[in-house]
């Protein structure tokens, strides 16, 4: 996102974080709220407290939500801060927009023009991806598996070893992957996961999206070398 992001202020943002702040059971004085929409790449909230200050930005998505909405968003960001449960009714009514199609489909539009698109491209140091794909394309899918962009992360990731972008249409593998050190089997488990949630899009479920239905971990078992893969990755720190 570019340093100079264009912001707005939520119009009675700033009392509706001090209603829930008090619907909450905070303790102590409420600091004083503001409330602007941020440009984010995703549906993401943040909130920093300085001093008596208290700095809230909205993912933009929200500007047609309900106000029950906002209420659930104030009420999961001040119960993260001040370690108060958010009420259930209020987590049921974000999951259900956060869900509904119309939702996800505008947020995957400003992904696609927001997100940072991978700029490494397939081959790196040790390994190629491109002719990888092809032949975990040709050996588990019949060569029908449509091809995202593919590369490598700019830099080490901590806690994932790849990551399929829908709205980019783009796999980015984690470039600590990319070393002698890792056994080709292992990198090749990880880009046919994430190729697996090519063919296996998010879904809508009862707790919220879904990322791994019962038949996209039945065909991630295919992999030939799927126990040796997953071994190998759980050991690593």
């Amino acid at each position: 996102m570019p340093r100079h992001a264009r912001t707005s202020g939520v119009p009675g943002g700033a009392q509706l974080f001090q209603r829930v702040y008090t619907r909450l059971g905070c303790q102590g004085r409420p600091p004083q709220f503001s409330v602007e929409f941020y440009p984010y790449a995703n549906l993401m909230h943040t909130i920093r407290i300085k001093q008596d200050c208290a700095h809230v930005r909205l993912s933009d998505v929200l500007r047609s939500a309900p106000l029950v909405v906002f209420e659930a968003a104030a009420a999961i960001l001040l119960s993260r801060i001040y370690r108060r449960r958010a009420p259930r009714e209020l987590l049921a009514v974000y999951r259900r927009y956060t869900v509904a199609p119309a939702t996800r489909r505008r947020i995957n539009a400003l992904r696609g023009a927001r997100g940072r698109r991978v700029k490494t491209g397939p081959r790196g140091a040790v390994y190629d991806l491109a002719p990888m794909f092809t032949r975990l394309n040709r050996g588990y899918f019949g060569g029908r598996l449509h091809r995202p962009r593919l590369g490598w992360s700019a830099r080490t990731w901590r806690t994932q070893f790849g990551c399929f972008d829908p709205a980019l249409d783009q796999i980015v593998m984690n470039r600590w992957l990319d070393r002698a050190v890792v056994p080709r089997f292992a990198v090749e488990y990880v880009l046919f996961h994430e190729m697996l949630h090519v063919k296996h899009p998010l879904r809508a479920a009862r707790c919220g999206i879904e990322a791994h239905s019962v038949k996209f971990r039945q065909e991630e078992k295919r992999y030939a070398h799927y126990e040796r893969a997953r071994k190998f990755l759980d050991r690593l720190p």
